[in-house]
């Protein structure tokens, strides 16, 4: 655990060097991408829930709404994230949403967010209010960041 006088000593630069050839802030630049209303939300069920279709995210994800998550899907596609599948055989004509390696590696941090809140918002996560481990709560361990 660092203490408040181990923080004071430790520089935190907010962005990235200036002499570095980086054109924008890599975490602004992810925002940008993954922290739009509900795409944490469609990653998450994509990759934990198991679900791939439309309605599925539509029933799901609170306060989602067909424009919206049509939206979405869409930029999230484009982000390259996921891969839509038609099948166009079958009627009526079947939509699936699958997540590519691009959209996996978000895995972790989509972990870290649920460990955040296991540990800091136990209050608003948990009827008993007690906080809890990645773990205990999940069932596995964390996903770690691909090199």
């Amino acid at each position: 655990m660092t203490s408040a006088t181990d923080r004071d000593s430790i520089t935190i630069n907010p962005t990235p060097r200036s002499d570095s050839k980086i054109r924008c802030c890599p975490i602004n630049n992810t925002l940008n991408i993954i922290g739009k209303r509900f795409t944490i939300l469609i990653l998450r069920n994509m990759i934990n829930g198991k679900q791939n279709r439309f309605n599925q995210f539509l029933n799901s994800i609170e306060e989602s709404n067909p424009k919206t998550l049509s939206v979405r899907l869409r930029e999230m596609e484009k982000y390259g994230l996921i891969k839509r599948k038609v099948y166009p055989n079958e009627k009526p004509v079947r939509v699936e949403y699958h997540p590519v390696e691009k959209g996996l590696e978000l895995q972790p941090i989509l972990d870290m967010m649920a460990a955040y809140s296991l540990k800091y918002c136990s209050k608003d996560v948990f009827k008993d209010a007690k906080p809890r481990e990645f773990r205990e709560v999940y069932g596995r361990e964390m996903a770690k960041i691909s090199p």
